[in-house]
């Protein structure tokens, strides 16, 4: 959390990274809170898939500031963070879709690796982080609404809101990661796989900022 902690002060508010920064900052501080307080089935893993977790996030933005070309699902966030026309709530969805889509999968995998367990073990977890994060998702959306013409169903905005959903995108990269898990004892197809899986969720990165028409 200090990392992100630190991007929180130096990054200017409006900055596409700092909107998705703040918002996953505050699901981090509530894992942290929960974990503290034994709502996870075996703490100590929960702990070890959230730190994975966040540290492939952490990494993609130390690969942007050293230079260097970060995973492709996250690239598009980085070249649109500072567009007029994409909105703070396209950029807080942007975020939890390359993370969630891409790197909790990976780090599903990396955790059953350190903890040396199959992912099932993890599932309750997994499943509890990811409660938490619809119930953080709800609060984002009403945070950073863009305002009352987000309910005319002509606006682009409405339209991009309902074709992406965190219960569906946490769905996929469960079953990704148990597929990702089998693929093990095969490199090069696991890293086709993961390959793929990084070009597709940057796809729907890029499709969710779409640039809009900036409010009067």
């Amino acid at each position: 959390m200090r990392r992100m902690r630190a991007l929180r002060a130096d990054l200017p508010a409006r900055d596409g990274i700092a909107v998705f920064n703040r918002v996953y900052l505050t699901v981090t501080e509530e894992i942290s809170r929960l974990i503290a307080h034994d709502s996870f089935a075996d703490p100590a893993a929960a702990a070890t898939l959230d730190v994975l977790f966040a540290g492939r996030y952490l990494a993609a933005v130390e690969a942007t500031s050293a230079g260097r070309r970060p995973p492709d699902c996250w690239r598009p966030l980085f070249q649109y963070r500072r567009h007029p026309g994409v909105r703070p709530l396209q950029f807080a969805l942007a975020g939890i879709n390359a993370h969630i889509g891409h790197d909790l999968t990976l780090a599903v995998v990396d955790s059953c690796r350190s903890l040396d367990c199959e992912p099932a073990l993890l599932e309750r977890d997994f499943d509890r982080v990811g409660d938490t994060l619809t119930l953080l998702e709800e609060r984002i959306r009403e945070e950073l609404m863009p305002g009352p013409d987000l309910f005319e169903v002509a606006d682009p905005m409405t339209h991009l809101l309902a074709s992406w959903s965190l219960e569906r995108a946490r769905d996929a990269s469960w079953s990704a990661a148990k597929v990702l898990w089998q693929l093990r004892e095969l490199p090069a197809l696991a890293q086709e796989f993961t390959d793929r899986l990084d070009a597709g969720v940057g796809l729907v990165t890029r499709c969710l900022l779409t640039p809009l028409p900036v409010p009067d």
